[in-house]
């Protein structure tokens, strides 16, 4: 399942399961370190009345998972009535301090006074192995501490008449054939085992007399620093200022961040506008504090295959930076373009993806083709950041920043653009498509990279390098008038793209594929009359569109990722559904981008998290969820459809 809440700072990153519970916790960088075991370790919460003892996340509990419209600050119920129990849990990472606050309010829904006893399980794993970890009991300050290295994590909890919990049990998790300390929970009882090491975990327990329905608040939280010393005054302040006004103090964070898009948000349909304030911070929340995008938090995607999304790649990036752009926010773009600066290579292109602490990440691309070498890029990354610097200067008008970004930025990515061109096609040269799978010059990437030089242009003869302008411009043109090959007229569709020969001669890739659309659409690669448009979205409508029981887009015909339904031609994207969406919009069928808009929103989790793709046969989420693209495209789609 995926992560229905993310909750974050820009340093510190949560994200709550489909039960409510922490799953994912990422410190001291949005994306890179989880201290959590991912595969199959979260936190549990624990309950226990009249001698009957339960978890949360057991499959006897309602729960539903949400968040606020206007903060970052989560909604979650929990019901168990054969226990005569209701739980409701208000959950924020502190917009000021790297803690995670939860503020848990218990019901004794019976009409009989009895003891409830609520228990906080916590398993991290810091080290890399799991093996160096320690944890112990503080007495002083009745405080659990998490530590290894330069992190330290404290776990504390009391009832709202200041009560500390007043049971622990700190254990091994996970290793020498022990689950875990949470089993120390289920008879009600914990063992006050004070420290351990290695693979670890531990419980602290509250227990209250509640009178005939009652409800107790309990607050609960856990302290992110580099060291104890550091990690003991936050949690003082926390103790001293309270957590309802740390709450209070949060929810105002959020809405002063949402107030720069009020504007936009205005003019936006009502009933699209809870979604779209939604999107926005759930884009906010993968914004790591060096500008670093992060694709999606859901480590879930790790049960199924080698690696995370917990990467910057500068074309998602760069694409959840363009609503944030088009309502008027600055401090996001300009740290994400900062960041596309420091990890530009020396020859002016972006690498595969990277991790946001500036690192280079993960790639599957080989440095050969055909026995030849070559670059391991997808060059529609490099091409799409500087079209959308240019889209930020043009919104803001913040001409001195694209000053600063023309001879580091710039200027090397322009260059390697007009640089990197076969002579033959006069077109961009082979690099990895954006679906990051074939090794082809693609007619998404001649779009992007077409009209990246274009921006590139313009920026060029804004700061009087009037040589640079002419001379990107120029190859830019060449671009579009040797464009026509990546038109199949047989098929009347636009190609996925070609692949120059070593004898000269040219392969085509014919395959229906919906980026080929989008790109010549959105960034201008195609004939005057937009005859071969329509006569993609003729076959792609016929072909692709609404062909599974689920309704919905898939990327390109036989697409096979996490496709399990081999009778179908792959399973549908949100992304890509959307944008069939905006060609309605251009095409002046608004009703029917309305609809597919209302198609994408109806697929959304109860808290309005988007996925990346959905099973063609139930419309169940697959592959990760959140995806911050999905997100970010709804809300350009929306403002396109409202603005």
């Amino acid at each position: 399942m995926g992560r229905p809440v993310i909750l974050s700072n820009n340093t510190l990153a949560v994200g709550l399961n489909e039960h409510g519970l922490v799953h994912d916790f990422y410190f001291p960088y949005v994306g890179q370190d989880n201290l959590t075991n991912a595969r199959n370790a979260h936190h549990r919460i624990g309950i226990w009345v009249d001698g009957v003892f339960s978890w949360v996340h057991d499959g006897s509990w309602e729960i539903i998972v949400d968040f606020d419209d206007t903060a970052l600050v989560s909604k979650v119920l929990m019901r168990k009535d054969e226990l005569g129990v209701e739980i409701n849990l208000r959950d924020f990472v502190d917009s000021e301090y790297n803690v995670f606050c939860r503020q848990m309010t218990v019901h004794n829904k019976s009409d009989k006074e009895r003891e409830i006893r609520v228990f906080f399980h916590q398993v991290f794993q810091i080290s890399k192995a799991g093996r160096g970890d320690t944890a112990f009991f503080v007495p002083d300050d009745n405080y659990i501490l998490d530590y290894r290295g330069t992190c330290s994590l404290i776990i504390y909890a009391k009832s709202e008449d200041g009560k500390c919990f007043d049971q622990y049990a700190v254990g091994n998790y996970g290793i020498e054939g022990k689950e875990g300390t949470f089993r120390d929970a289920e008879d009600g009882e914990l063992s006050g085992n004070a420290v351990e090491h290695g693979g670890v975990d531990s419980v602290v327990r509250i227990s209250n007399k509640f009178k005939p329905n009652q409800q107790i608040v309990i607050d609960y939280w856990i302290v992110a620093s580099d060291n104890q010393f550091t990690a003991e005054k936050i949690h003082d302040v926390i103790v001293k200022d309270t957590l309802v006004y740390r709450m209070e103090k949060t929810i105002e964070h959020w809405s002063n961040w949402l107030e720069i898009a009020s504007p936009c948000l205005a003019k936006i349909e009502p009933k699209y506008r809870k979604m779209t304030t939604k999107s926005l911070m759930m884009v906010k929340a993968h914004t790591d504090k060096n500008g670093g995008i992060i694709a999606s938090l859901d480590s879930s995607i790790y049960n199924y295959g080698r690696d995370y999304y917990s990467y910057v790649w500068p074309r998602d990036g760069a694409y959840a930076m363009w609503p944030l752009i088009r309502m008027g926010y600055k401090d996001e773009p300009r740290a994400f373009f900062r960041f596309c600066r420091d990890v530009i290579s020396a020859d002016g292109y972006m690498m595969h993806k990277y991790q946001p602490d500036k690192s280079i990440g993960s790639t599957w691309h080989p440095l050969i083709h055909n026995k030849r070498k070559e670059l391991a890029i997808q060059e529609d990354e490099t091409a799409l950041v500087i079209y959308m610097l240019n889209e930020y200067l043009t919104q803001s008008q913040d001409y001195e920043f694209g000053n600063q970004m023309y001879d580091c930025l710039i200027k090397p990515a322009a260059d390697f653009m007009t640089s990197y061109i076969d002579e033959k096609t006069k077109l961009p040269h082979a690099s990895y498509d954006l679906w990051e799978e074939k090794f082809l010059t693609s007619t998404y990437t001649v779009a992007v990279t077409y009209q990246s030089l274009i921006a590139a242009s313009v920026m060029a003869e804004k700061y009087d390098h009037s040589e640079d302008a002419n001379h990107w411009k120029h190859v830019a043109e060449i671009i579009l008038e040797n464009s026509g090959a990546l038109y199949d007229n047989d098929r009347g569709i636009l190609r996925k793209g070609l692949l120059l020969q070593d004898d000269g001669t040219l392969h085509y890739d014919d395959t229906l594929d919906v980026s080929s659309l989008y790109g010549a659409m959105m960034f201008g690669l195609h004939d005057k009359d937009g005859t071969q448009l329509h006569s993609t979205v003729q076959n792609i409508e016929k072909i692709l569109f609404n062909s599974t029981p689920s309704g919905g887009m898939p990327r390109y015909e036989h697409d096979n990722y996490f496709l399990d339904r081999k009778e179908y031609l792959g399973n549908p994207w949100l992304v890509t559904t959307l944008w069939m969406a905006q060609y309605y919009m251009r095409t002046n069928n608004k009703d029917k981008a309305a609809e597919t808009i209302d198609w994408v929103i109806a697929r959304s989790l109860h808290s309005g998290a988007l996925t990346e793709q959905i099973d063609p046969l139930n419309g169940s989420p697959l592959s990760v969820d959140p995806l911050v693209w999905s997100h970010a495209e709804l809300i350009n789609t929306i403002l396109d459809l409202s603005i």
